[in-house]
């Protein structure tokens, strides 16, 4: 199937393991969700030209340059796209052979042997992507920096689905604001479950832009995930994410049944 529809984004969160499961998120938007800046990576999957070799494990890591041409980059048609971030060079130095051998398994099964988080490195995520955008998993260290990625990641999808003009042909000034990441978390226990957006939903008025969700299961095979939710699809939403346009406030409204 591999529907290159960027209308759902399908999250399913494994908590015990810090790790989402995602459809519908690229390594661009990523980049772009995040609360801070990413500065380096270390590239375990890749068919990227260009970074800087590091000669104790063998592998290419990628500065904050590097990363802003590989954001412009189609790295969807790598295939594998695998990275984690660092926070010195020298920790790429002190890797030992044990850590080194965690990190090919990551980039090569996309699960781990060990909780994927390294003193040396002190990283924040762990990437694995199939088809970047198709399907991803990536681990958090923080869970909290999930919540807040998330809420910069719903507007930033919003808005280019819904580009307005003035008179004059000039671009209004973006009018979402990021989503707090309380209301995010309030979703936890139903992105747990298994959740999709469906942006080809959503409800625009005068006074309201209003974001449907669907509970759908927990799903590896991202085609089966679409198949299913086509059927689904006819059903009532379970979740309501609404922006009041006139306060510049969001909202959440969660079935009843959801909560019990």
């Amino acid at each position: 199937m591999k529907n290159d529809s960027n209308d759902i984004l399908y999250m399913h969160m494994q908590a015990s393991e810090r790790f989402v499961l995602f459809n519908g998120l690229n390594f661009r938007e990523f980049a772009y969700s995040l609360p801070y800046t990413l500065d380096s990576i270390l590239l375990l999957k890749h068919q990227f030209d260009g970074g800087e070799y590091n000669l104790n494990v063998l592998l290419e890591s990628a500065s904050s340059e590097d990363i802003a041409k590989l954001v412009k980059e189609n790295v969807r048609a790598y295939g594998d796209f695998c990275w984690i971030d660092f926070e010195e060079a020298e920790g790429l130095d002190e890797l030992d052979g044990k850590e080194l051998s965690e990190l090919l398994y990551l980039g090569h099964t996309k699960t781990h042997l060990e909780p994927p988080f390294f003193r040396k490195l002190n990283n924040q995520f762990v990437y694995l992507a199939q088809d970047d955008g198709w399907f991803n998993k990536i681990y958090f260290r923080s869970l909290s920096t999930y919540y807040m990625m998330l809420g910069s990641l719903i507007p930033l999808k919003l808005e280019p689905s819904k580009v307005e003009r003035t008179w004059l042909g000039i671009r209004k000034k973006k009018e979402l604001t990021a989503i707090p990441a309380e209301i995010i978390a309030s979703l936890a226990p139903i992105l747990a479950e298994g959740l999709i957006f469906s942006f080809r939903d959503v409800k625009y008025s005068r006074t309201k832009i209003e974001i449907p969700a669907w509970v759908v299961g927990d799903y590896l095979n991202m085609d089966e995930m679409h198949e299913d939710f086509s059927d689904r699809n006819l059903k009532e939403p379970d979740v309501f994410i609404s922006f009041n346009r006139k306060e510049k406030v969001w909202e959440c409204v969660i079935k009843n049944k959801l909560l019990s």
